[in-house]
């Protein structure tokens, strides 16, 4: 099927990023497959995190389908470019169908993207994640490249103002080495694994990124462990739960 919409918003998001002068870093790019299905399991800081997830799979020139929400899609001005790039709605009170398609993707050799921890994460520290990830991997027989992004929560993030023309940010991209589920593996212990590779990739975005909060007011976009006003995971989970 021809991609007739992909590529133009491709382009529009380049030249987005080239226009704020963002200082997007990709490491790892060749931990994903050039050809044959692939899930990427990315940590969630922002909403705006599927753009940047799939520009880490541009250097191995692989287009990424996405799994988010239908509400999405319903929208009447992103829904027809959800529907044109070919994402995966998800309706969570009936998720078979959306993971069946998802399979099929994969068997069909297609990267699916998908956000394990399921909602963005606002201590900034990788939550606990679902096991649909390894479990769609191991079915299709396809590896699961875990992916960490760091920098995005400073252009727009749960609780706080977006601020989308905010200009030189740098924004690291960083993929691991595959983890290869097997029909016969506990899912769950596969998803303690891919969790402890996604949040080792996190640490590396964290410790190697190049800005630092230039007053008290800007630490929020730190996690506490880092000296930051984010709230620790304990306090986190409790806002999901009023949420």
């Amino acid at each position: 099927m021809a991609e007739l919409v992909y590529p133009p918003v491709i382009a529009a998001a380049k030249l987005m990023f080239r226009v704020l002068d963002n200082r997007i870093r990709i490491e790892g790019a060749e931990h994903i497959p050039a050809t044959g299905g692939a899930v990427i399991a990315c940590t969630h800081v922002s909403y705006l995190d599927f753009i940047y997830c799939g520009l880490g799979a541009r250097p191995a020139k692989r287009l990424v389908r996405f799994m988010a929400k239908k509400q999405i899609f319903e929208n009447r001005i992103a829904g027809p470019l959800m529907r044109g790039m070919r994402h995966i709605p998800v309706d969570r009170a009936a998720g078979l169908a959306s993971y069946r398609e998802a399979v099929e993707r994969l068997k069909a050799g297609e990267v699916v993207g998908v956000f394990p921890e399921a909602t963005i994460s606002q201590s900034f520290t990788v939550k606990e994640i679902k096991s649909g990830a390894v479990r769609m991997a191991a079915e299709a027989c396809v590896p699961v490249v875990p992916m960490a992004l760091w920098g995005t929560q400073r252009l727009w993030t749960k609780g706080r103002p977006k601020n989308l023309t905010q200009r030189h940010v740098p924004i690291s991209i960083i993929a691991g080495e595959p983890l290869r589920p097997g029909a016969d593996e506990d899912p769950e212990t596969l998803s303690k694994d891919l969790r402890v590779r996604m949040g080792a990739l996190l640490d590396r975005a964290q410790a190697a990124y190049p800005d630092k909060p230039a007053s008290d007011d800007e630490r929020w976009w730190l996690p506490a462990h880092l000296g930051g006003t984010a709230p620790t995971p304990e306090e986190a989970r409790e806002l999901d739960r009023k949420r």
